[in-house]
Protein backbone atom coordinates (compact mmCIF):
# COMPACT_ATOMS: atom_id res chain seq x y z
CA UNK A 1 0.00 0.00 0.00
CA UNK A 2 1.75 3.46 -0.70
CA UNK A 3 2.61 5.37 1.96
CA UNK A 4 0.69 8.99 2.92
CA UNK A 5 -2.71 8.01 1.90
CA UNK A 6 -4.64 11.11 2.95
CA UNK A 7 -2.46 13.31 0.99
CA UNK A 8 -3.54 12.19 -2.22
CA UNK A 9 -6.97 11.73 -1.11
CA UNK A 10 -6.46 15.38 -0.20
CA UNK A 11 -5.48 16.02 -3.65
CA UNK A 12 -8.38 14.41 -5.11
CA UNK A 13 -10.48 15.82 -2.93
CA UNK A 14 -9.96 19.81 -3.89
CA UNK A 15 -10.37 18.97 -7.53
CA UNK A 16 -14.22 17.71 -6.70
CA UNK A 17 -14.76 20.56 -4.20
CA UNK A 18 -14.01 22.78 -7.22
CA UNK A 19 -15.91 20.82 -9.49
CA UNK A 20 -18.84 20.19 -7.68
CA UNK A 21 -19.13 24.25 -6.70
CA UNK A 22 -19.40 24.78 -11.04
CA UNK A 23 -21.90 22.10 -11.11
CA UNK A 24 -23.84 22.85 -7.88
CA UNK A 25 -23.19 26.45 -7.29
CA UNK A 26 -23.36 27.74 -3.12
CA UNK A 27 -26.45 29.32 -4.13
CA UNK A 28 -28.42 26.53 -5.92
CA UNK A 29 -27.69 24.33 -2.44
CA UNK A 30 -28.73 27.67 -0.01
CA UNK A 31 -31.47 27.21 -1.67
CA UNK A 32 -32.43 23.67 -1.33
CA UNK A 33 -31.33 24.52 2.10
CA UNK A 34 -35.44 25.19 3.87
CA UNK A 35 -36.43 21.73 2.23
CA UNK A 36 -33.58 19.66 4.13
CA UNK A 37 -34.92 17.47 6.94
CA UNK A 38 -34.86 18.79 10.96
CA UNK A 39 -31.68 17.53 12.16
CA UNK A 40 -31.70 15.27 14.82
CA UNK A 41 -30.10 15.13 18.26
CA UNK A 42 -26.68 13.19 17.08
CA UNK A 43 -24.99 13.94 20.55
CA UNK A 44 -27.66 12.69 22.88
CA UNK A 45 -28.21 9.50 20.92
CA UNK A 46 -24.91 8.45 21.99
CA UNK A 47 -25.23 9.56 25.45
CA UNK A 48 -28.62 7.81 26.14
CA UNK A 49 -27.49 4.61 25.34
CA UNK A 50 -26.88 2.66 28.61
CA UNK A 51 -23.77 1.27 28.30
CA UNK A 52 -22.09 2.20 24.96
CA UNK A 53 -23.47 4.22 22.04
CA UNK A 54 -22.31 2.33 18.70
CA UNK A 55 -22.26 4.62 15.73
CA UNK A 56 -22.19 1.75 12.38
CA UNK A 57 -20.60 2.53 9.71
CA UNK A 58 -21.95 2.04 6.02
CA UNK A 59 -19.13 2.05 3.48
CA UNK A 60 -18.48 0.02 -0.23
CA UNK A 61 -14.48 -0.36 0.28
CA UNK A 62 -11.89 1.56 2.00
CA UNK A 63 -8.19 1.69 0.77
CA UNK A 64 -7.21 -0.59 3.50
CA UNK A 65 -9.31 -3.60 2.32
CA UNK A 66 -8.66 -2.83 -1.40
CA UNK A 67 -12.03 -4.63 -2.28
CA UNK A 68 -16.06 -4.10 -1.86
CA UNK A 69 -16.51 -5.44 1.53
CA UNK A 70 -19.81 -7.25 0.39
CA UNK A 71 -21.60 -8.46 -2.64
CA UNK A 72 -25.11 -7.62 -1.41
CA UNK A 73 -24.27 -3.97 -0.41
CA UNK A 74 -27.14 -2.28 -0.02
CA UNK A 75 -26.89 1.03 2.09
CA UNK A 76 -30.63 1.12 3.10
CA UNK A 77 -31.06 -2.86 4.14
CA UNK A 78 -27.91 -2.10 5.68
CA UNK A 79 -28.65 1.00 7.62
CA UNK A 80 -32.27 -0.36 8.62
CA UNK A 81 -30.19 -3.51 9.88
CA UNK A 82 -28.00 -1.24 12.35
CA UNK A 83 -31.01 0.40 13.58
CA UNK A 84 -33.32 -2.29 14.17
CA UNK A 85 -30.15 -4.06 16.15
CA UNK A 86 -29.52 -1.61 18.29
CA UNK A 87 -26.89 1.08 16.81
CA UNK A 88 -26.96 4.57 18.21
CA UNK A 89 -26.36 6.16 14.89
CA UNK A 90 -25.28 6.04 11.67
CA UNK A 91 -22.10 6.54 9.85
CA UNK A 92 -22.38 7.34 6.05
CA UNK A 93 -19.14 7.22 3.67
CA UNK A 94 -19.36 9.31 1.26
CA UNK A 95 -15.83 9.74 -0.33
CA UNK A 96 -16.73 8.20 -3.99
CA UNK A 97 -13.05 7.42 -5.13
CA UNK A 98 -11.42 5.66 -2.70
CA UNK A 99 -14.63 4.57 -0.23
CA UNK A 100 -17.49 4.24 -3.00
CA UNK A 101 -19.58 5.81 -1.16
CA UNK A 102 -21.96 9.02 -2.29
CA UNK A 103 -23.78 11.39 -0.82
CA UNK A 104 -26.90 9.46 -2.36
CA UNK A 105 -26.39 6.95 -0.08
CA UNK A 106 -26.91 9.08 2.83
CA UNK A 107 -30.00 10.25 1.29
CA UNK A 108 -31.41 7.08 0.55
CA UNK A 109 -30.51 5.82 4.28
CA UNK A 110 -32.21 9.01 5.97
CA UNK A 111 -35.49 7.95 4.02
CA UNK A 112 -35.81 4.70 5.98
CA UNK A 113 -34.08 5.14 9.32
CA UNK A 114 -35.08 7.53 12.78
CA UNK A 115 -31.59 7.26 14.36
CA UNK A 116 -29.21 10.40 13.84
CA UNK A 117 -26.49 9.89 10.35
CA UNK A 118 -22.91 11.33 10.14
CA UNK A 119 -21.20 12.27 6.64
CA UNK A 120 -18.27 10.89 7.28
CA UNK A 121 -16.11 12.38 4.23
CA UNK A 122 -12.60 14.49 4.45
CA UNK A 123 -14.07 17.82 4.51
CA UNK A 124 -11.87 20.83 4.39
CA UNK A 125 -14.31 23.38 3.15
CA UNK A 126 -17.86 25.60 4.00
CA UNK A 127 -19.37 24.12 0.59
CA UNK A 128 -18.88 20.67 2.14
CA UNK A 129 -20.51 21.00 5.51
CA UNK A 130 -23.74 22.93 3.50
CA UNK A 131 -23.57 19.72 1.12
CA UNK A 132 -24.36 17.67 4.00
CA UNK A 133 -27.14 19.14 5.54
CA UNK A 134 -28.93 19.24 2.59
CA UNK A 135 -28.36 15.51 2.11
CA UNK A 136 -29.95 15.15 5.53
CA UNK A 137 -27.11 14.60 7.78
CA UNK A 138 -27.22 15.00 11.26
CA UNK A 139 -23.47 15.17 12.63
CA UNK A 140 -19.86 15.98 10.27
CA UNK A 141 -16.78 14.66 10.72
CA UNK A 142 -13.91 17.27 11.14
CA UNK A 143 -10.59 15.72 10.74
CA UNK A 144 -7.89 17.64 12.40
CA UNK A 145 -5.20 15.95 10.12
CA UNK A 146 -7.05 17.25 7.34
CA UNK A 147 -7.01 20.72 8.14
CA UNK A 148 -3.88 22.35 9.33
CA UNK A 149 -5.07 25.60 10.30
CA UNK A 150 -6.80 25.79 13.41
CA UNK A 151 -9.57 29.14 12.43
CA UNK A 152 -10.29 27.15 9.40
CA UNK A 153 -11.36 23.92 11.97
CA UNK A 154 -13.08 26.08 14.47
CA UNK A 155 -15.00 27.75 11.04
CA UNK A 156 -16.16 24.89 9.72
CA UNK A 157 -17.27 23.57 13.02
CA UNK A 158 -19.06 27.14 13.58
CA UNK A 159 -20.79 26.39 10.45
CA UNK A 160 -22.20 23.20 11.03
CA UNK A 161 -23.49 24.40 14.64
CA UNK A 162 -25.53 27.18 12.81
CA UNK A 163 -26.74 24.53 10.21
CA UNK A 164 -28.01 22.09 13.50
CA UNK A 165 -25.42 19.86 12.80
CA UNK A 166 -23.03 18.71 15.62
CA UNK A 167 -19.43 17.91 14.84
CA UNK A 168 -17.50 15.15 15.23
CA UNK A 169 -13.98 15.97 15.39
CA UNK A 170 -11.21 13.44 15.17
CA UNK A 171 -7.61 13.14 15.27
CA UNK A 172 -5.28 10.26 15.36
CA UNK A 173 -1.44 12.01 15.89
CA UNK A 174 -0.78 13.02 19.74
CA UNK A 175 0.17 16.25 18.51
CA UNK A 176 -3.54 17.29 16.93
CA UNK A 177 -4.85 16.16 20.77
CA UNK A 178 -4.27 19.89 22.01
CA UNK A 179 -5.55 21.87 18.94
CA UNK A 180 -9.15 19.70 19.17
CA UNK A 181 -8.81 20.03 22.61
CA UNK A 182 -8.70 23.95 21.78
CA UNK A 183 -11.81 24.32 20.27
CA UNK A 184 -14.06 22.55 23.12
CA UNK A 185 -15.92 20.01 21.11
CA UNK A 186 -18.70 18.09 22.32
CA UNK A 187 -17.26 15.40 20.86
CA UNK A 188 -13.87 14.03 20.01
CA UNK A 189 -13.08 10.92 18.27
CA UNK A 190 -9.62 9.08 18.75
CA UNK A 191 -8.90 7.37 15.31
CA UNK A 192 -6.85 3.69 15.85
CA UNK A 193 -6.10 4.17 12.23
CA UNK A 194 -3.32 6.16 11.05
CA UNK A 195 -4.38 7.76 7.90
CA UNK A 196 -1.23 7.53 6.57
CA UNK A 197 -0.56 4.36 6.45
CA UNK A 198 -3.71 3.04 7.69
CA UNK A 199 -1.95 0.65 10.16
CA UNK A 200 -4.44 0.38 13.49
CA UNK A 201 -3.70 0.33 17.28
CA UNK A 202 -6.10 0.33 19.80
CA UNK A 203 -3.69 1.20 22.89
CA UNK A 204 -2.99 4.24 21.01
CA UNK A 205 -6.93 5.06 21.52
CA UNK A 206 -6.76 4.24 24.96
CA UNK A 207 -3.49 6.27 25.51
CA UNK A 208 -5.16 9.49 24.20
CA UNK A 209 -8.87 9.21 26.12
CA UNK A 210 -6.87 9.61 29.27
CA UNK A 211 -6.37 13.27 28.48
CA UNK A 212 -9.72 13.51 27.26
CA UNK A 213 -12.13 15.87 29.63
CA UNK A 214 -15.03 13.97 30.85
CA UNK A 215 -16.75 16.74 29.71
CA UNK A 216 -16.16 15.90 26.22
CA UNK A 217 -18.03 12.75 24.59
CA UNK A 218 -15.51 10.31 23.99
CA UNK A 219 -15.53 8.24 20.49
CA UNK A 220 -13.11 5.27 20.17
CA UNK A 221 -12.67 5.08 16.15
CA UNK A 222 -11.46 1.93 13.81
CA UNK A 223 -9.81 -1.57 14.54
CA UNK A 224 -12.72 -2.43 16.72
CA UNK A 225 -13.07 -6.25 15.64
CA UNK A 226 -14.61 -8.12 18.98
CA UNK A 227 -16.65 -8.07 21.76
CA UNK A 228 -13.26 -7.98 24.16
CA UNK A 229 -12.36 -4.85 22.02
CA UNK A 230 -15.71 -2.90 23.22
CA UNK A 231 -15.03 -4.41 26.96
CA UNK A 232 -11.26 -3.08 26.77
CA UNK A 233 -12.20 0.54 25.65
CA UNK A 234 -15.11 0.18 28.09
CA UNK A 235 -12.84 -0.72 30.88
CA UNK A 236 -11.01 2.84 30.11
CA UNK A 237 -14.31 4.94 30.43
CA UNK A 238 -14.73 4.70 26.49
CA UNK A 239 -18.74 5.10 26.37
CA UNK A 240 -18.93 5.89 22.32
CA UNK A 241 -17.44 4.02 19.39
CA UNK A 242 -17.60 3.98 15.85
CA UNK A 243 -17.42 0.33 14.11
CA UNK A 244 -17.22 0.06 10.22
CA UNK A 245 -14.96 -2.48 8.20
CA UNK A 246 -15.99 -5.50 10.86
CA UNK A 247 -19.69 -5.05 10.32
CA UNK A 248 -19.76 -4.21 6.66
CA UNK A 249 -17.92 -7.50 6.40
CA UNK A 250 -19.92 -10.02 8.63
CA UNK A 251 -21.71 -12.69 7.19
CA UNK A 252 -24.78 -11.96 9.06
CA UNK A 253 -24.66 -8.20 9.95
CA UNK A 254 -27.40 -8.34 12.73
CA UNK A 255 -25.57 -10.92 14.67
CA UNK A 256 -22.18 -9.42 14.91
CA UNK A 257 -23.48 -5.71 15.91
CA UNK A 258 -25.78 -8.11 18.83
CA UNK A 259 -22.46 -9.70 19.63
CA UNK A 260 -20.81 -6.58 20.06
CA UNK A 261 -23.86 -4.59 22.03
CA UNK A 262 -24.31 -7.74 24.35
Amino acid sequence: MPQNILKKILDVKQNEIAQAKQERPIERLLAELPAASTPRDFLSALINKPDIGLIAEIKYTSPSHGRPFRKDFDPVTIAQLYEKHGAACISCLTDQQFFGGSLEHLRAIRDVVSIPILRKDFLIDEYQVLEARVAGADCILLIAECIDDDQKLKTLMKYASELGMHSLVEVHHEDNLSRALALEPQMLGVNSRNLENFKTDMDHVIELSRRVPTTTLFVGESGIRSKSDVEKLQAAGVRAILVGSVLMSAENIGEKLDELLS
